[in-house]
Order: C-alpha cells, then structure tokens, then sequence
C-alpha cells in the first residue's frame, strides 16, 4: 500500500479495520459450524496461549497439549483434532472478513489522486508543459500484466466472489448484509476435494478479467482520453494489455495439451463478448434516441448470436464492432447533444483494449522438451539432416534454418512431443477467431542458448508456418544466474543471424527477452538474483541497441519479495537510461491477484501506479537513478558476498531435508490448488533444480522464516563493513532508489518472520545448526537493516502495512501452531506406527492450516 500520510493513516486503518475487525467477528458466533460459539471462545483463549507460551519458549506441540489440559475435557485424542479443525475452519473465515475489510478500507487508506496515479501524472504535465513528450511517450508505451496460474492462490472461486460482494457490504456497513454473507461462507468449502484442470484454473482467472480488470482498465483509459485527447493512441497501441498463461502455460504441467489451448482462448473470446454484450444491454437503456436504438439493437443481437448459436463466430469482429459503436458516437454528438457520450467513449475503450481475446494466451514450454522433440524427428522423419544430433551449434542452427517440409505428427509417438507440433498448429487456429494479438507469443523456459530459440523457429516451420509470415514472438526466458549472465550472449548470436534478424523486423523490430526472478532466487539467492536481473537487462539494451532492435523486457515476478514481488512499481521507476523502458511486462501470480488486482479500486490503482512509474521515469526524472560507476561496483561486491554465504547454506546436505522435515513442502501436491506437479521431474529424490520456485518459498514462508526473501545480506553488510565500507553503503541506500526498494522488500519478508515457532528444532540433533544458522543470519540482516534505515524495529516508516501484517499475524497464529503440531505428531507416527488411521488426519490437517496461512499472508508464495 501507498499511505497518505503515517499517522493520520494509521488512525483510518484503526477505526475501518482494526476495530470494525472485532465487532464483525462477533458474528461470527452465528455461523453454521457445530459447537461454533464454543468455538469462538476457546479459539480467543487459544490465541492468547500461543502468544504468552512462544514467549516462554514452549514448543507448538506444548502449547497444544497444555491448552488441551486447561481448557477442554476431551480425552480422546480424535476429539482433540476435531477442536483443532475446528479452529482451522473458523481461522479461514476470519481471514476471509479481514481482506474485505482491508479490500473496503483501501480507498480511504490510500490517496487515490495522490503520488504515483494518473491525476498526479496529469498535475506534473501541466507543470512541466510535456504534453507533446506525453504524446510521443504514449506512442508506443504500454502496461502488460500477465495472469498466471501459478498455484499460490488458495481461496476457491466461489470464496472470491464473496469476499468480493463482502467488501461492498463492508463499504455501506450494511450489518444484515456482511452477516448474510458470512453465512454464505460458513456454508461454503473452502477446500478442493480434487486438483483443478487447467480449464478450471482459467475459468477462475477469467472471474477477475470480468469482474475487475475490464471495468478498471476502461475506466483508466477513458480518464486518460478526457485528460490527454491529443496524446492517447488507443487503438493503434493499447496503453494496458492482459495476458494470460493458464491453457497455454505447459512448463512442467503435463495435463495442458493443446486441447486445452483452443478450449481456453475459446473461453476468453466468449467472456469478453459475454462483457460487450452486457454493456450494451446497459447502453440500449439509456441511448434510446432516433438513429441510435436500432443500430445498438442490431449489435445487440449479433454479441447474442456469437455467444449463444453456433457457427457464428466469424460474423463479428473487433473492426466491425468498432464501427458500429463509433458510428453511434457520432450520431450522439451530432444529433443528441452528445447526451451520454462518455458511456459510449468507455464501451470504445474497453473494446480497444481487449478486441476479441480479452487477454492475449501466451504459449510456453521447457527448452529440453524442443530438444527431445527434434531428437524424435530425426529419428522418425527425413525432415533434418541424419546426422544432426553430432552437429555443432552452428550447424544445427543453419539446418534448421533450411527446413521447408511440415513434419507429420502420426510420424511421432510420444505423446508429449506430438502435442507440442500440435500446439504450434493451434496458435494459427486460434490468430484465425481471436486475431493475431489473441495468442502471438512462444515463451522457452530455461533458455541457456542461441540454439534454444531457433530451435522453436525451426519447429514452427516443421508445424506449417511459413518463415516469412510467422506472426509470433519468440520469447526466450532467462532464470538462473549463469543463464542471465550469458543472456547478452546468447542473444548477440540472435541478432546476427540473418534469418532470425529478418523475423523480427517483420514483427516490429522488437524483441520481447523474459527473466525469471523465482528460479534466479533459488539459484544464488535474494541479493544476486535482483543484481542479476538488473546487469542482464543492462547488457541486453546495449546489444540490442547495437543492433538496432528495441528490447522490451517482461519480468516473471512472483508475490513475494523472495520472487520478485513486494513494491513492484517501485522497481520500474528506479531503471537508470540505461535500461530499456519501452514497455511495463510483468506476470501477476497466485494471491497478487486477489490482494493487489481483487477490486477495481485496488486494481485500478496499482495499474495507475505501474503506467507512472514507467511514464514519468522517462518524461521527468531524466532518468537519474543511474547508478555510478562506484555505486554499481558496491552492488556487484554486496551481491557476490551475498551470494557466496548463501551458497554455503544451499550446499549443505540437510538444506532441502530441513525445508522438507521442518514445512508442509511434501503436501503441497496434495493441496489441490493447482493443476501443475509440485516438481518438474518425478524423480523421488528432492533436488532444488527440480523442486518449483512456488512451493520452495511457500513452504518458507509457513515456517515463518522466509530465508528466499533475506539470507545472505547481513553476511554481505557485515563482510563489508569490516572492510570500511559502511559508509559507502549508507550512501549508496540514500541516493539509489532502486537500492532502497531492494532493501524494503527485503525488510518485508523479515517482518513476515517468527522464529519462536521453530525455536523447538534448535536442539535437533540432525537439524539444529541448520535452524541456528539461519536465525543467526536473520539477526545479522536485521540488525544492519535497522543500522541503514534508521528505524526501531523493521518496518516502522510504514505503520500501516507494519499494522497489517501483525494482525494478520494474530489471525493466523494458531494456524502456524496447529499445523507445526500435526507435522511433530506425523514425524512421532512415523517413527512409532506408520500404518496408524490418524496419521491421514493429521495430514489433512496440515494441509488445511496452508490454506488460512497462505491467505493470511497475502504475498508469501
């Protein structure tokens, strides 16, 4: 959050969430749960004796056992996991009423004209006369937000939709209502008896495209025509793009064929003519003038016809919609005083901004399934040379380059391989219905070579495309720290291909390069892998300014710091010139969605946040967050340091066996909130290569230690200090922004920890370094983070957020205690009677307290 002004702030956040916070759930007692008003009271007791025994230094497993002695009379033990899951079900629900009362509050929490949106923008504008840099800025400049169905995102459709009707009751303190609704969620499951499948996974994304997204985004770019006429070109470039990768993101998900693909961007293009279908009915009842109403009824029954009958999706398009709407603006200027003209300007925008596909299918898949994939042509085809697997990259590259037959799919057997030619195939079906923008980007995960891309060149080839009207994007994707380092590289060797070069000038002389923060942080750690991305967009602006390219780079960002989240706008306007700055790209994940995205006043302000930062960065900063030589040398050594100590800790033997005996990481597969696996081979061993980037800091963040987020930078600030250089690194925080935002996200992740809930596994025989080792580190990074910002305790500039998170904090406490409770009771289980019934239920249980604590948290995975 942006606060207005700190106290007055914290004042607001006091009276509309802290307080309305305790008298709502009260009513909580009415909810149709068995023994619920018992409940509610043992779980008040409950909380108080987690908090008094943490600070005795108990144990999860004592503290559970002494309360069970002190408050309750059941004997069995079957009877006391039924108090503890019902402890859990009421926990969810607090949680539940806490983000609507947060979702309600956010307009008087934040200054929504204030620093960072479009009327400040608009303010800065005036001032500095910059409408004409406005103008051209805006020619090719735009905000791309990227949905992903990354599995952090816990609460079930039916839930959002009530914390979304929740947050309206909230807002007009309608009691009876917020009440009704509260039933609503007694009565609703919250957990997922079977995984969704990727459709589902898209029909869920697809409720925030709806229900926010197309009403804040037209609301955006109608407030900037009005402002700024002559500088919008919103039809020929769409300032906001939506993306979206469920059904079209295959990496590491076997169940996403290309099927899927084409039943996805079918529901797209059904949801967003379902959308103009509506606002028409809407409009019908207000243009109800001579000239109008049969032309906007004509229209009416062609969306009807396209959603509803069959074999009428190629009468309309974006063009012909388009025409229609602009030709009743006309009308109703001329002839009707332009009487509700600005409804007509915002259906206009909208249909500019999201044309037939609502938000563009991105089609992505793992570089080595391309390699094996041409491992199978040549054996199974005469497509390629016989001998091109003992070629030399060079080589290879050329023989792709001179393919001109299409590969028969039946040639392939393995079902994987075929599908992805299939794939390839499908994105030309789907440019036919949706248009080119509906589905126009190939993205290769684990991009490590030139070869990688042309690889995909050369299967789209093998699928059916000519190579002189391939209308896609090949994008490859940088992740680890060695991958990002040769990224220059790689693409150097692109951009001299002729062939390749020749491609993308017919597709704009643009480059889209993705880098990957969730892996780049596993790899080597939080501070390495934000100055890794950093240098690497660095180099690649330089090469592709050498060869006249415009780069334009779409960051795979995460929720969390230790994924690239926190202050994401924060990071885009802290770029120096020597960044690329053409575009805003970035995915939007799991919770980040909900927390950031959930209402439209939330939506709408971060997205104006986002186009700020990238607009005013360049029309009035004159780019000064440049770092200095000397500035950028101290980064480079802070991050090798960095990097060094937490190679140490992820080199350890017991790293993962820790993460995996201490967090539910093992269950996470079991939770059923997403279609993809939890690893990326099904190999029983864990290795950290295979393990996902989402259940790796999830499962840190419910052990309340979030070391992806922190581990390494005190080492680095202590190393360095005995070197002399405290001095430099003050300086360096207080003159780089970029710097500054590093260190509070960084700070965040700290404030999300509790180390007392683990404080039981400092004495474990096998594990007890390994946890003193990382607290140590904590304490070390907190200490000097305090030292740099001159604050008492983490976090205290922004009382607000400082406030949210300890009350979520209490929310979600006995969560944490329950679910470290059933984790000890399975390890005894396991070591006693494997076979025992109640070792399921305990599992269970665990499984169940992921759901509250990842919500609680908002931004922790």
């Amino acid at each position: 959050m942006i606060q207005v002004s700190g106290n007055n702030n914290l004042q607001i956040f006091k009276n509309l969430v802290g307080i309305k916070f305790q008298l709502y759930n009260s009513l909580f007692t009415s909810l149709p749960f068995h023994k619920v008003e018992k409940t509610g009271v043992l779980l008040s007791l409950f909380l108080l004796h987690c908090e008094e025994g943490f600070v005795k230094q108990s144990s999860p497993s004592d503290i559970i056992n002494s309360f069970l002695k002190q408050y309750t009379s059941y004997g069995s033990e079957q009877e006391q996991v039924e108090l503890l899951f019902r402890f859990v079900q009421y926990a969810e629900r607090q949680v539940v009423l806490f983000d609507a009362l947060e979702d309600a509050a956010f307009k008087h929490i934040n200054d929504m004209g204030g620093n960072g949106t479009l009327k400040h923008l608009q303010a800065d504008v005036s001032q500095h006369q910059a409408e004409a840099q406005l103008a051209e800025k805006l020619k090719d400049f735009s905000v791309r937000l990227v949905l992903t169905a990354h599995p952090t995102q816990f609460y079930p459709s039916e839930v959002l939709g009530i914390i979304n009707d929740l947050s309206k009751a909230l807002i007009n303190d309608n009691t009876a209502l917020v009440n009704t609704y509260l039933q609503q969620l007694g009565k609703t499951p919250f957990f997922k008896k079977e995984k969704p499948t990727p459709y589902d996974e898209a029909v869920s994304l697809i409720w925030f495209l709806e229900n926010v997204f197309y009403q804040s985004a037209g609301q955006i770019i109608s407030y900037l025509k009005g402002q700024f006429p002559n500088a919008v070109h919103n039809a020929e470039n769409p300032l906001i793009k939506m993306g979206f990768w469920p059904g079209g993101d295959r990496d590491g998900n076997p169940f996403v064929k290309s099927d899927t693909t084409l039943e996805v961007a079918e529901a797209l293009r059904g949801a967003v003519i379902k959308s103009y279908y509506m606002d028409v009915r809407r409009l019908k009842r207000r243009l109800t003038f001579k000239g109008v109403e049969n032309v906007l009824s004509a229209l009416e029954i062609k969306l009807y016809n396209n959603l509803f009958i069959p074999g009428h999706t190629a009468d309309l398009s974006k063009k012909e919609i388009l025409n229609t709407l602009l030709s009743i603006r006309t009308t109703v200027i001329e002839q009707h005083n332009g009487l509700f003209l600005n409804l007509v300007e915002n259906l206009i925008s909208k249909v500019e901004l999201f044309g037939m596909y609502f938000a563009s299918l991105d089609v992505r898949q793992d570089s080595s399934i391309h390699s094996l994939l041409i491992e199978a042509i040549v054996k199974n085809t005469q497509v390629l040379p016989a001998n091109y697997l003992e070629l030399t990259e060079t080589d290879k590259i050329n023989a792709l380059l001179n393919i001109s037959t299409q590969v028969d799919t039946n040639a392939i057997e393995h079902e994987l391989y075929k599908d992805t030619l299939l794939t390839m195939k499908a994105i030309k079906d789907i440019q036919k219905i949706n248009g080119e923008a509906g589905c126009h980007r190939y993205i290769i995960s684990h991009s490590t070579s030139a070869l990688n891309i042309m690889e995909v060149f050369g299967l789209m080839t093998m699928s059916g495309w000519k190579k002189d009207k391939m209308t896609i994007d090949i994008v490859p994707l940088f992740e680890t720290i060695d991958d990002l380092q040769e990224a220059g590289n790689v693409m150097k060797k692109l951009y001299q291909n002729p062939v390749y070069r020749q491609h993308i000038e017919k597709r704009n002389n643009r480059q889209t390069i993705m880098l990957g923060f969730s892996d780049g942080t596993k790899d080597g750690g939080y501070l390495m892998a934000n100055w890794s991305i950093y240098k690497a967009k660095e180099a690649l602006t330089k090469i592709s300014m050498e060869y006249g390219v415009q780069v334009v780079f779409f960051d795979g960002r995460g929720g969390p710091p230790a994924r690239g989240g926190g202050k994401t706008h924060q990071f885009y306007a802290s770029m120096g010139r020597n960044i690329s700055n053409k575009e805003i790209q970035l995915t939007i994940q799991g919770q980040t969605i909900s927390s950031n995205f959930g209402t439209t006043d939330v939506a709408q302000f971060n997205m104006e946040q986002l186009m700020h930062a990238g607009i005013s960065n360049d029309l009035f900063s004159s780019r000064e967050f440049t770092l200095s030589p000397d500035e950028d040398a101290l980064l480079q050594r802070l991050s090798d340091e960095s990097y060094d100590a937490f190679g140490v800790l992820k080199n350890n033997p017991d790293f993962l066996e820790y993460l995996s005996f201490a967090s539910p990481l093992r269950y996470y597969a079991e939770t059923n909130i997403g279609s993809r696996p939890a690893k990326r081979s099904s190999s029983a061993k864990l290795s950290l290569s295979d393990l996902r980037a989402v259940p790796y800091v999830g499962a840190w963040s419910q052990v309340k230690q979030n070391l992806p987020g922190y581990y390494g930078v005190g080492s680095a600030f202590e190393t360095l200090e005995r070197e002399g250089k405290w001095g430099d690194i003050k300086a360096l925080y207080d003159n780089s922004l970029f710097f500054r935002t590093l260190m509070g996200n960084c700070e965040m992740a700290m404030k999300k920890c509790f180390f007392p809930l683990t404080a039981f596994l400092s004495s474990h025989p096998r594990f007890g370094v390994l946890w003193t080792n990382i607290h140590e580190e904590f304490e070390r990074t907190k200490k000097y983070m305090l030292r740099l910002t001159g604050g008492t305790e983490l976090m205290s500039d922004k009382p607000v957020e400082q406030l949210s998170i300890q009350m979520r904090h209490r929310i979600e406490l006995p969560l944490l205690t329950i679910q470290q409770h059933a984790l000890t009771r399975i390890r005894e289980i396991d070591e006693q009677t494997p076979e025992l019934a109640i070792k399921k239920i305990y599992e269970k249980l665990v499984m169940r307290c992921s759901f509250g604590i990842i919500n609680a948290e908002r931004n922790s995975a």
